[in-house]
């Protein structure tokens, strides 16, 4: 504990997780953990862990907010139109930063569909259970973002094109020019012609997030979800711990089964169904309907499921037109450099969920930070040593069974149990005496 009196005079504090991007504010605490409300972060236990990704403190770092800049006027003869960003997710407002963290006086406008409000998306596959709203789930409006990094925010405006050659950004609301532009669009959800869309809840964004909640709240339902990957394994055990009946609807014999040995896939079923969620695999859905006020959900098996509410977990892809139609090269996502992070295109840069490198998407939160930083020095000439991109660690927050993965598994890997309790599973993946891969549950 620490005895230091001046931390009673210390403004509370915040400090970030470099791995999922929860915040732990000194004055909230994390009760659940059995931090009370004013424990300073020097006084927490080393084995506390992240409530979301399980990480442990020192992957924690000091969240300082960026202070409004103090802008200089542009001067009448400047040629400097300033950078563009589309789309105002995790990425978008990361890369803000960045660039504002090196220049204050860099004009920089923000195009995007939604109001720009600020939340950490990993949250949501955890929320319900929590007892957590949309109000406590956003960090900070978007107008009050974009007034305190002094970003010009154009809110409800759907970028429809790029003219390279002219360094325009084509919107709803009108063309802007730019001296660099960047991507950071993020990805939608991947939605099988079997699942009609008006028939599916797709939990990507907060907005849908809220929607389903305002549809559970009333009373206990039946809760079908397709796919059993990571967003349906959280979704499942979360909504499953909220009252409700959880159905999960998965092409393959366990879930996460792609990723996964058969031998944590099992494990994994054994804890989701603990719970009390139905597991069904491998199995193929072949049509959904409406029954009364319910759906009625078809298998190519010839099983018929019902169900109150159907979620489709059924993976992400990148919306293509906009780089394509712009002519930038495009594999799975916009291809950029593995160390600026620019595109094919002079001048245009992506970074999160939008981006693919070596035929890769990189669809996770961890990497953004340091994509901005080096999307930040490139495009204003400081020195930096490059993105230096790594496989990802994996996290699966789920509480029943939280897993973490180090490395790329090998599709022809041999899988080794290294510890297996009921209190902890640790595997390790072998390819040609190497270590591929590392599990630990």
């Amino acid at each position: 504990m620490n005895e230091d009196p001046t931390q009673d005079l210390l403004p509370w504090r915040q400090y970030i997780c470099r791995a999922c991007g929860v915040i732990y504010d000194e004055a909230l605490g994390d009760p659940d953990s059995g931090l009370a409300p004013g424990t300073r972060f020097e006084d927490i236990p080393d084995d506390w862990a992240c409530p979301l990704c399980g990480v442990t403190k020192t992957d924690f770092e000091l969240f300082v907010r960026r202070e409004a800049p103090a802008l200089a006027p542009a001067s009448s003869g400047s040629r400097d139109i300033g950078v563009v960003i589309v789309g105002a997710g995790a990425a978008g407002w990361a890369v803000a930063e960045a660039i504002r963290a090196l220049d204050v006086t860099k004009p920089i406008a923000l195009v995007t569909a939604c109001a720009g409000d600020a939340y950490n998306k990993p949250e949501l596959s955890g929320a319900m259970a929590r007892g957590s709203s949309a109000e406590t789930l956003r960090r900070e409006l978007g107008s009050d973002i974009a007034e305190r990094l002094g970003v010009g925010l154009l809110s409800g405006s759907f970028a429809v094109g790029i003219s390279p050659a002219q360094h325009q950004l084509r919107t709803t609301r009108g063309t802007l020019r730019y001296t660099h532009l960047i991507l950071a669009q993020g990805a939608r959800p991947s939605l099988p012609s079997t699942l009609p869309a008006d028939l599916c809840w797709r939990v990507n964004d907060l907005e849908a997030w809220s929607g389903l909640q305002r549809r559970l709240a009333d009373r206990p339902k039946q809760v079908a979800i397709v796919g059993a990957g990571m967003i349906g394994c959280e979704l499942a055990e979360d909504i499953a711990r909220s009252g409700h009946s959880v159905t999960l609807l998965c092409r393959d014999a366990g879930p996460l089964a792609g990723l996964l040995p058969e031998y944590a896939s099992r494990r994994l079923r054994t804890c989701l169904e603990s719970l009390g969620v139905r597991f069904i695999g491998p199995i193929e859905v072949s049509a959904v309907d409406r029954a009364g006020d319910g759906l009625s959900i078809f298998t190519q098996c010839g099983r018929k499921i019902d169900a109150d509410e159907l979620i489709a977990a059924t993976g992400l892809v990148t919306q293509s037109r906009l780089a394509r139609n712009a002519g930038l090269v495009f594999d799975r996502g916009v291809v950029v450099d593995r160390l600026t992070l620019r595109t094919s295109a002079p001048d245009i840069y992506a970074l999160g969920d939008c981006i693919s490198i070596n035929g890769s998407p990189c669809r996770f939160i961890e990497p953004i930070a340091k994509q901005a930083d080096a999307i930040a020095h490139h495009l204003l000439g400081k020195a930096h040593q490059g993105y230096d991109h790594r496989s990802p660690v994996i996290r699966l927050k789920t509480r029943s069974m939280p897993l973490v993965m180090y490395g790329t598994p090998h599709p022809d890997g041999e899988w080794r149990i290294v510890e297996d309790d009921t209190e902890r599973l640790v595997m390790e993946q072998w390819q040609n005496g190497e270590l591929t891969s590392r599990l630990a549950a």
